[in-house]
């Protein structure tokens, strides 16, 4: 579908752009028994799973190296004979543990010892730039604790039926475990994790970057909440006050929360949920008994998922998990041609050029912000492909013949790098994705937009189209990336990633005034095929707003950026096939199942609403494709929202 040529279905672009152009795939594609949903992205996605297949069963686990140890662990994984041997077995050394688990100070030991093993623990740690001085790092702590995917799970009457379903998976799973009284055990894991999510910030709350802003000291931190023993936490982690240094706690209240839960009554349920995070977190790398328990739940009734993925997928996330750059050493080397990043850098810089010339004409904002606005975009640093230089996997331990033992190990060694880097500068070569990942990110802390080289292939780029398609497809991802420098979130770091508001009142309140607009634009949105729900969902307008501003933004700052392309002029047939190439990217559908999901977890709209509901709030798709009242399309001038 690179020049989107596929065959369009009946219904009219200024009644429904994305069924329009995506209606006929939309009817004739059925999602895969594997799968929870269908689309470019999860085509993309399957054709590096693929890709990395090929390097990942090509490599040998004899060689020296990190090469090596890829290969090792990726055979230990796909050893089933010997997984299923085992059953069990590898659980009972660390079940023992918790059995020893006598009081509140073991538990804040154990929650230690979960940290630098990678297994869910009541709260997540991992450094990132500081916002007060982004060049150095910090520890970012951030509430946990739930097997559920969200707190609403356990608080919401209408997801009743559902958390029926989650305790009779957690008692199976641990009966599986040989916990001899896993239904009284099951029980009081879902109590006590319906207490730990009642002092949970919600994700709306959680994605106020002001809001999760509260600096302290380790010592601060105890003090916070005594009952947890933060010292404790940090002598279960094998480390120190020393190295942990400055924090970032996100939600200081959930802390004070759930410390009255932390008492000698309530032992044998923490003893109870320790099993459960256990056996949750090792699950996939146990026998088949345990992972087709994981996915009876977690896959078909949480998401509608009739299949589970064939296992050496599952084997090459595994391995990109632990020695994902490693591998994409190899990937980029094999699948990403120089004249990709030339073409990608020429895109970048138009869209910059185009963002500037934007901020420069916007009506609402004065001049003291336009110049902080403008300041931030010129330090904008884009990162295209691949990293300057590789992560070291030297110290990382891969363990052959042992599976669990080589996770924990990775988990030892993902833990120490965070600390490591406390101890240093940020890097700013530094990549949060793996090349071979089809996606694309904005960090607010550092300033930079990254696209790895796994996103620059049809329908989002391809060298041989035409601008108008490009322009539609990555175009409108750089676009929307740049964009969250200036959503309601990126817009309260400035151009070295500090969080410091560069606002004046006024702007601010003119901002706020169309971000509030948009909000209400999609609250009362519904996706098509949950239209007959009872009660009927609704897209979360605030939780959402982030991604919503950069989809609006980058399709804006791409069109703009495309008449640059074209020396300001743009014919109407270019207007609609720059739309066509934006709506073919959100090509998508998903079950059910799946759909409910993330309109409580995603921070993304529905694929349709990205498409159309962007598309309704700009000028240049109404005159190109001749919209008018009445028509499906169609948004009051008005009504219509411009932010960048």
């Amino acid at each position: 579908m690179t020049e989107n040529n596929a065959p369009r279905a009946a219904v009219r672009p200024q009644d429904d752009l994305f069924r329009h152009v995506n209606g006929h795939w939309l009817t004739s594609t059925t999602i895969d028994d594997d799968k929870a949903s269908a689309g470019s992205f999860v085509t993309l996605r399957e054709e590096a799973e693929k890709a990395v297949r090929s390097i990942v069963e090509e490599l040998d686990p004899q060689q020296e190296g990190e090469r090596g140890k890829v290969a090792a662990l990726y055979a230990a994984f796909m050893d089933e004979a010997r997984i299923e041997e085992l059953g069990a077995a590898p659980l009972r050394p660390l079940l023992t543990r918790i059995d020893a688990i006598d009081g509140p100070d073991a538990l804040a030991r154990h929650w230690g010892w979960c940290l630098r093993h990678g297994i869910s623990a009541l709260y997540d740690v991992g450094a990132d730039a500081d916002a007060d001085n982004p060049t150095h790092h910090t520890l970012m702590v951030a509430q946990d604790g739930l097997g559920l995917p969200d707190r609403d799970y356990y608080v919401s009457e209408e997801n009743a039926e559902l958390r029926q379903a989650y305790l009779a998976h957690v008692e199976r799973s641990l009966a599986l475990a040989g916990i001899v009284d896993a239904p009284a055990q099951a029980a009081m894991v879902l109590d006590l994790e319906t207490a730990i999510a009642e002092q949970q910030w919600t994700r709306v709350q959680t994605r106020d970057i002001k809001a999760r802003h509260n600096p302290m000291t380790w010592q601060e931190f105890s003090a916070l909440a005594p009952a947890l023993r933060a010292d404790l936490v940090l002598e279960g982690a094998e480390t120190s006050e020393e190295a942990i240094g400055r924090l970032q706690v996100f939600q200081p209240s959930f802390h004070t929360g759930v410390a009255p839960l932390v008492n000698e009554e309530r032992m044998e349920q923490w003893r109870a949920w320790a099993r459960w995070s256990l056996v949750r977190s090792l699950a996939p790398y146990l026998s088949s008994s345990f992972v087709d328990e994981r996915f009876a739940f977690y896959g078909r009734t949480l998401q509608g998922t009739q299949q589970i993925t064939e296992r050496w997928k599952r084997g090459v996330g595994l391995a990109e998990g632990c020695l994902g750059e490693a591998i994409g050493k190899i990937y980029v080397e094999r699948h990403f041609p120089a004249a990709s990043k030339e073409r990608m850098d020429e895109l970048v810089t138009n869209l910059l050029a185009a963002y500037g010339e934007s901020i420069a004409d916007l009506d609402w904002m004065g001049e003291q912000t336009r110049a902080e606005a403008l300041r931030k975009l010129e330090k904008f640093r884009p990162k295209i492909g691949f990293p300057a230089h590789w992560r070291d996997y030297t110290t990382l331990e891969v363990l052959p013949g042992d599976l669990v033992g080589s996770v924990l190990a990775a988990g030892r060694f993902s833990f120490a790098e965070q600390l490591d880097k406390l101890q240093r500068p940020v890097d700013p070569d530094e990549w949060m994705m793996l090349p071979q990942t089809v996606n694309a990110y904005y960090h607010a802390l550092r300033n930079e937009i990254v696209f790895p080289a796994a996103i620059l292939q049809p329908p989002f780029f391809d060298a041989e189209a035409s601008d108008p398609v490009n322009y539609g497809g990555i175009g409108s991802v750089i676009g929307h990336e740049i964009g969250h420098g200036f959503d309601d979130q990126g817009s309260n770091c400035d151009g070295d990633g500090r969080l410091r508001n560069w606002w004046t009142d006024q702007d601010h309140e003119a901002f706020t005034a169309r971000t509030s607009a948009l909000v209400a634009q999609y609250e009362a949105l519904t996706p098509q095929d949950l239209m007959d729900d009872n009660p009927r969902p609704h897209v979360n307008g605030e939780l959402t707003i982030g991604e919503n501003i950069g989809d609006l933004g980058g399709v804006g700052i791409a069109l703009r950026a495309l008449r640059i392309a074209h020396d300001g002029e743009l014919t109407d047939e270019q207007v609609r096939d720059f739309f066509t190439g934006y709506a073919t990217i959100w090509c998508s559908k998903a079950r059910p199942e799946r759909a409910r999901q993330l309109l409580v977890i995603d921070p993304h709209s529905p694929a349709e609403f990205r498409c159309n509901q962007i598309a309704r709030n700009v000028d240049a798709f109404h005159e190109a494709f001749g919209t008018a009242p009445g028509d499906g399309m169609w948004l009051d001038p008005q009504q219509r929202v411009t932010i960048w």
